[in-house]
This record gives structure tokens, sequence and C-alpha cells, in this order.
């Protein structure tokens, strides 16, 4: 009898099976993911997305992984206008990242059920550069790009584009410190202990 509290995940032999539009090595997906576009996301190696996430890429939308990133359970990626997380970004639990978002002005109709030309969409890629941390909660809004190494705080709302190498957090988001650049040493441990290309 299989565990109903362990629905498990799908390795990359089942995910190549199900017309990604690519897929690396070592990469799990939870089986009670929802996704959808599945032709318009590419995921790179060293990947895990958890439990109960959803990730929509549909229409011309992409949605692009690197490698060695998380995405943890309960988080949405909506990248109808198209998401990129560079390699080893983390993306923890509950986190939100649209890059399409309605106009809440009352000048547009609002909801994917109305005639485009009615509704007043804001729609701009998102991305993530290597080594960007999300805390839990966190919500990046369409357009903005956080810059390599940078830390944003649980539960911050990231409404423009973040520097490079900074810890951020709050609501408005604000700058707290930097942050060390050790992980770019560890990052040649690690694809050297696997040999990978530097």
């Amino acid at each position: 009898m299989e565990n109903p509290f362990d629905p498990g995940y799908y390795r990359e032999h089942e995910l190549r099976q199900m017309g990604f539009g690519a897929i690396g090595d070592n990469v799990r997906i939870s089986s009670n993911c929802t996704i959808l576009g599945l032709a318009n996301i590419r995921i790179g190696s060293n990947v895990r997305i958890d439990g109960y996430s959803t990730l929509v890429a549909p229409g011309d939308g992409y949605l692009h992984i690197g490698s060695f990133v998380f995405v943890g359970g309960y988080s949405l990626l909506s990248a109808g206008a198209g998401i990129r997380l560079d390699d080893f970004v983390i993306v923890s639990q509950g986190c939100r990242i649209y890059s399409r978002n309605d106009d809440y002005s009352g000048e547009h109709l609002c909801g994917h059920n109305v005639p485009e030309r009615y509704a007043g969409i804001t729609s701009a890629a998102v991305h993530l550069r290597r080594h960007v941390m999300l805390g839990t909660g966190a919500v990046v809004f369409p357009g903005v790009e956080i810059g390599e190494g940078t830390a944003v705080g649980a539960l911050s709302l990231v409404p423009r584009g973040l520097p490079e190498w900074g810890i951020f957090a709050g609501n408005p988001i604000r700058r707290l410190k930097d942050r060390s650049r050790r992980v770019l040493e560890l990052e040649q441990e690690v694809r050297r202990e696997l040999g990978l290309p530097g």
C-alpha cells in the first residue's frame, strides 16, 4: 500500500517523458505539484521542487530554472511573461513570483476571464541571478531583477529590482547589510567535487 501522507517525487527519467522543454540530471519534483505549460519549462540539474508548488508557464511564457535550485513547498512561479532562476537560487516555502499582474486601480477589468483589451495587465519577465535567496513568503512582482548573491527576508515584498550582494527585508523593502560572498568559493568546491565545469 502506498503511503497517502508521502506522495513522493518524480525523478528525471519520469519527468523527461512528460513533455518538459528540458530536464537535467538529479531532478526531483513532488508528485503533488501543479505544473502548466510543460513545453515552456526548462530545468537544469540538481533541482528539487517540493509539494503543492505551482509552476505556470502558458502560451508565450517561459520558466527557466538553473542547476542547484530549490523551490520550497506551496510556492507559486507564475511565468506568463517569463521567469528565470539562475544556478544556486533558493525559493523558500510559500514564495510567490509573478511575471504578470492585474491593475487594481479600477481603470481596468481584472481576471483571466475578460478580454485582454479590457485588462490593464503589467507583464514583464522576472530574473533571479545566481545565489539569490528568497525567504519564506516573499513576494516578487513583474519586471523585477534581483542581483547576484542577494538575500530577501521572509514575508518581504519586492516591487522593484535589487542590487547584488545585499540582504534586504520588509515592506517597504530596504537594505539591511551586505551579504558574504563566501558562497562563491563554496560553489567552486561543489563543482570540483562533482566534476562539473566552473
